[in-house]
This record gives structure tokens, sequence and C-alpha cells, in this order.
């Protein structure tokens, strides 16, 4: 029989496009991450392990070089894994296309070689375990500063190298742009091409990008060229609920398949952003959809909440009572049976109970849950959403199911246009469709649990390069933000004295907003970090280490660039982290404190909070807050850190439940969208 290569690349064997079309791992593949996760955790043969092949890197070393000659042999031997041709396209889909030992130390030397001639950089042993990791198909847990953007270029370059065509996703544009500008002389020196796929980007631009060997691109702008690939053409536009301008599509891909992809934050992106489902859409009638959400809020408004409506503010949802379904019947009746009244122009789609009580609901939504300055921001009479893992401006996003419009519309801003799914896809359905998928983050282990199960990866910790040299200091509860604000503006005073570098991070803009004028007050020169003033992040992030810098921000997850500490800041003790907000899950909260004590620096790090902090607030009892607030200062740690972690935990359950949801839902809209002819 034919003897044919492993590597999943477009060609004659795999096909033009090749992907993996059985969606989430096989059981056995998940038992068998599962089995070689249980061996990491045996710290003796982990450590022998990483040294053993270490050995191998540093001895196949003198005989990396990049000449022509010797890239031609090893690009040879990369790709000289084979087996036997898969009997049928299921078992070839489920072909394990690995690298031999031997050759993956020679790729890692070679690339090690190429980053110490063109950036000047020797790959430290951390990053060469980490990549050898991605390489191996599994998420490597790295901690924050310890060189994962070089680790991503390793991997990616031993696997072009291999001829695979790779994929690396991050977080953003910006990262998107930087890493590829940075990465391109190390990519070259293999003799390998390089391209950024960007939100602004048109359809020839991301065809020749996506034809190099190695492409830069985010998670979200890779799905929805994903999608347009999967339609044979008309008018659409895509929404994440994202929302993309419409464009005529023509019948040849853009993508060549689903061969390998390196995910950057992979937590992140795998877990926290794989919440909404991408849709991509095409325009319905903008009069009608005008009109239907106009006719919504005018149902919302006449309703009392408590009396009509229930709000949850942990889900973002509100609820019928029954006197508030009973109040709605009588409206829409009073509308089809000819009277005049203030709902005389009810289209007929009101007359369906279901239809209107979901409508309804979604504008009770938008007018007392969607919380301008935390949710959204409103700049240049367009509401812009806020992207709650990050902080950012969510550039291209827009709300589905016409929320979008309810919120424009409550706002006074023109509603942007509404459309109807065309395809949609979960993230949690998307990634495993790679042939080869790995990725890298420093906050991995929390979940290593739900990775394992929805995308069948295993997490490997990476161990650090210097030991930490990271304070923590005890936590804090004040009653209200005003006496949490006056306490901070004292200690940041305290800090600015010393000449130490205080980044403190808030929970939304407006409470930016307010630490701010307090600082202001108090005469403390300082730069706010929000989704207002986000168009300089990396230079202000990049300030933020400098000797008696005060940065407020919103918060610093995924935000991607080094805070350096300035000079003589070592001697006074680094970088301090001020966290004022507790975040849904402790994953962002180890993010946030992962900014201080980097790379064996000093630093600090204390969390001080308040109540009435978003989580606080809807997950405590009423009952309970009088008695904490006459008590909150003197709680013991134990206590207060339980009284804190009970709420996160609660919530990443929650979320974790609504993936499960959306994946079951998603499943459902396939079927739907595939009935009707359409489908992802």
């Amino acid at each position: 029989m034919a003897r044919t290569a492993t590597l999943p690349a477009p060609g004659l064997v795999w096909g033009p496009h090749p992907e993996r079309r059985t969606g989430p791992r096989e059981l056995g593949e998940r038992v068998q991450a599962g089995w070689t996760a249980a061996l990491d955790r045996l710290g003796a043969w982990r450590r022998h392990d990483d040294a053993a092949f270490l050995a191998r890197v540093h001895a196949a070393a003198p005989t990396a070089t990049l000449d022509e000659a010797a890239l031609q042999a090893l690009r040879a031997c990369l790709s000289r894994e084979r087996t036997h041709e898969p009997a049928s396209a299921r078992a070839r889909e489920a072909a394990h296309a690995g690298f031999s030992t031997a050759s993956l130390a020679l790729g890692l030397a070679t690339a090690s070689a190429a980053a110490r001639q063109t950036l000047g950089h020797r790959p430290y042993d951390t990053q060469l375990i980490a990549a050898r990791a991605v390489l191996a198909g599994r998420l490597a847990e790295m901690a924050t500063g310890e060189g994962k953007t070089l680790t991503v270029a390793l991997a990616a370059a031993v696997a072009a190298l291999a001829g695979l065509p790779v994929h690396v996703v991050t977080a953003n544009d910006y990262l998107v742009a930087r890493d590829a500008e940075r990465l391109r002389p190390l990519y070259a020196a293999l003799g390998l091409t390089v391209g950024t796929v960007v939100q602004a980007d048109e359809r020839p631009a991301r065809a020749a990008a996506y034809r190099c060997q190695v492409t830069y691109v985010t998670a979200k702008e890779l799905v929805f060229d994903y999608l347009r690939d999967g339609q044979s053409g008309g008018q659409t536009a895509g929404q994440v609920a994202v929302q993309a301008a419409g464009e005529e599509l023509p019948g040849e891909r853009v993508l060549r398949g689903l061969c390998m992809a390196i995910v950057d934050e992979a937590d992140a992106i795998l877990l926290d952003e794989a919440r909404v489902p991408l849709i991509l859409s095409q325009p319905v009638d903008m009069a009608d959809a005008e009109r239907h959400a106009r006719q919504a809020l005018r149902f919302a408004r006449a309703l009392e909440v408590g009396t009509h409506c229930e709000l949850d503010a942990a889900t973002l949802s509100a609820r019928l009572t029954e006197r508030g379904r009973d109040r709605l019947a009588r409206a829409t009746a009073s509308a089809d049976s000819g009277e005049r009244s203030e709902y005389a122009d009810l289209s007929p789609a009101w007359r369906n109970r279901l239809h209107r009580e979901h409508a309804v609901c979604t504008a009770l939504a938008a007018l007392h849950l969607y919380q301008r300055e935390r949710h959204y921001i409103v700049r240049d009479d367009t509401v812009q959403l806020i992207d709650e893992t990050t902080g950012r401006i969510a550039e291209g996003r827009a709300w589905a199911n016409g929320l979008q419009q309810l919120v424009e519309i409550k706002e006074g801003c023109a509603p942007s246009p509404a459309f109807a799914t065309v395809a949609q896809i979960t993230y949690q359905r998307f990634f495993p469709r790679y042939f080869r998928l790995g990725g890298l983050s420093g906050t991995l282990s929390d979940a290593r649990a739900e990775l394992l199960a929805s995308y069948g990866l295993s997490v490997r910790p990476v161990p650090l390069r210097r030991p930490s040299r990271r304070r923590v200091a005890p936590t804090r509860l004040f009653p209200d933000h005003p006496s949490l604000w006056v306490a901070v503006a004292r200690r940041v005073l305290m800090l600015h004295r010393r000449g130490r570098p205080v980044l403190v991070a808030t929970d939304s803009v407006a409470e930016a907003q307010a630490l701010a004028d307090h600082l202001h007050r108090a005469g403390l020169p300082h730069v706010v970090l929000h989704a207002r003033c986000d168009a300089q992040e990396a230079e202000v992030v990049a300030r933020a280490g400098q000797r008696g810098a005060i940065t407020v921000t919103t918060n610093m997850a995924g935000r991607g660039t080094d805070i350096a500490l300035g000079e003589g800041v070592e001697a006074l003790g680094g970088l301090h982290v001020l966290s004022c907000q507790l975040n849904a899950s402790r994953r962002i909260d180890r993010q946030l404190a992962g900014r201080a004590a980097r790379q064996g620096d000093p630093g600090s790090v204390e969390t001080w909070l308040s109540l009435d902090s978003a989580l606080l607030a809807r997950s405590l009892p009423a009952s309970w807050r009088p008695w904490l607030a006459a008590r909150c200062r003197r709680l013991p740690q134990p206590l207060l850190r339980a009284l804190l972690r009970w709420p996160q935990h609660m919530e990443e359950q929650r979320q974790r439940m609504q993936r499960e949801r959306l994946i079951r839902h998603d499943e459902q809209m396939e079927r739907r969208l595939a009935f009707a002819g359409r489908s992802e």
C-alpha cells in the first residue's frame, strides 16, 4: 500500500481544505490526554523527561544552521513521520500527526538559533519545554512574563517547517500586528512567510495572509472567515453576537483548512469568550426591525419591576410574572380588536405569545440590566460594547436578537442594521475541528477539567525560570465604594511618596473614573486606561512600571504588554498591584496579580473590595449586608477569603453551565439551518 505523510496539510491525501469533521475529540483521545496530564503530576517523572529532552535539544544546537541546505534537510526530517494511509476518512481524521523526539529536538534547536541570530535572544529552557507541549497538542501554563510570545513563535516555526499551515490565534488586532512584525525576522531566517488578518482587511488581503505558512489572526476573524467559506455566496454580515459589514462572497475559500492552531491566552479565548455564539447573518428589513424594537420598549416601560417582571442581574435576563403576562396579553388583544389605543400600530407577530414575551423580556433587560459605562459606552452617537474580560472596546461586536437596537434606542442613538442568522458556530465546536491544537496561558490549571472535557486538551504546567518574589498582602473589605476610594487614595499616596509604581484595577469605567477623581483631588498624577481611552493602551501599560507611576485601569487581562520596571524601582520593591475588583473567575484575578513580580523581579499584590462591588452585591443576601458592613474590617482572613471565594465559585459554575447550554443550542441551530438548506 502506498505510504503517505500523516501530517495534515493541504494536498492530494488530505484534500485542499483539511479539517476534522468529527467535532469534539473522541473519548479515546480525551482519555489519552487525561493520562498524560496525570503523568505530569508525577513531578520526578516530568523533571526527568524534560531534562532528557532538553539535553537532546542542546546536543543538536551545534548542527542547527540556517543555510538553505540545512533547512531543506530539516524540513524533510520533520515531515518524514510516515505511516500507511488510513483506510477511511474517519480513521484519517483521528490519526495522530506526531513528531519524533529527534526531529523535534533538531527543529527547536534550529528555531532557537534563528531567535538568537535575528532577535538577539536565546530561548530559555522553560520556553523550549512549553513549545514542545504545544507541538504535542497540549496547553502550556506559563506564568505572566515568562515569554509566551517567543514560545508561540518557536512552536509555530517548527510546525510550519514540517509543512503545516499554522494559525496563531491572539487576543486582539493590536497583538496580531505587533507579534507578527516583531517575529517576522525569525520566520524569514527559517525561510517561512508570515501573514496577518485584522478586522479592516478585505477578502483578497485575507486570502493572501492565509496562504502564508504562519498566519496571525484573532479568534473572531478566523471563525467568521471559516463561516463565510462555508457559504456558497450572497450578501452576508457577521454578528457575535458579532457584526461585520456585508459583502458579496465569491465561491473560492480564503482558508486552506484547519491543520494547526496555536491559541495564545488560551483560557480567555476557549472559555471566557466562548459564552457567545459567533453568528453569520444577513440584513433584514430595517424599518420593520426598528418599529418592532420601539414597540417592545413601549411595552417594557409600561411594566413595573417586582409586579409585572423580575430581573436577574447575574444572567442579565428578565422574566415576566403572571400579572405581567396578563397585562401584555390584554394590551395586544386591544390592538387586535381594532380599538383606538397606544398599541394600535402593532405588527401581526405580536399575536404570538412566545414571541411577544421574549421580545418584551429582552427590552426589559436592555432598560434595566445593561448599564452604560459597565456593559457599553456611547461614543460618537453609537453604542460600543465593553469586553468584560479585558475591559476594552469590543470592536465590531454587537448584541444579537435585537438587543443591540433596543439599547441604541434607549440611549437615543440611531439603531444599527438588524440581521437574520445564516450560520453560526461556537468556539467549543470550531477549535476541535483542527487536527492539531495547542495553546498557552498563565492561568489554565483552574479550568483543566473543562478544557479536557470540551476540547480534549490537557494542561502542562511549566516551571518558573526564576523563583517568584511576589508578596501578597492581606485582603481588606470596606462597607461601600466611597470609603474604599478614600482608603485607596491614601494607600496610593503613601506608595507614590516612596517612588513605587502602582497599578490599580477597578471593575468598570465608572469606577475607574470615580477613583481618578479622588486621586486628582489628592494631587496625585495618574493615567487612566479603560474603554473610553484605550487607543494608547500599550504605551500606557509599558510605562506603568516607571518610578512613581500611577495607573488606573478597568482590567489587565490579555493586555499583552510587558510592564518593565524603571531605573531604581527594583530596589524600592517593584510594581505594586492594588486590585479593587472581584472578577467572575479566579483565573482573571491571577492574571492581574501576574502583572507584578515578573521574571523574578520583586513586586506585591493586595486586594481591597467593597460590599457593593458588582459580584458581591448580587451574590450576598441583602440581610447579611448590615452585619457585614459593621464588621467587614475586622473579619479574620480565612473567613474573608471564603466569603469572597463563594460568589466567584458560583459565577464560575454558572458560566460553565452557560457554555454547556450554548453548545446544545448551537447544535440545535445547526440542525435547523441545515434543514432550511443553510448551515456552517
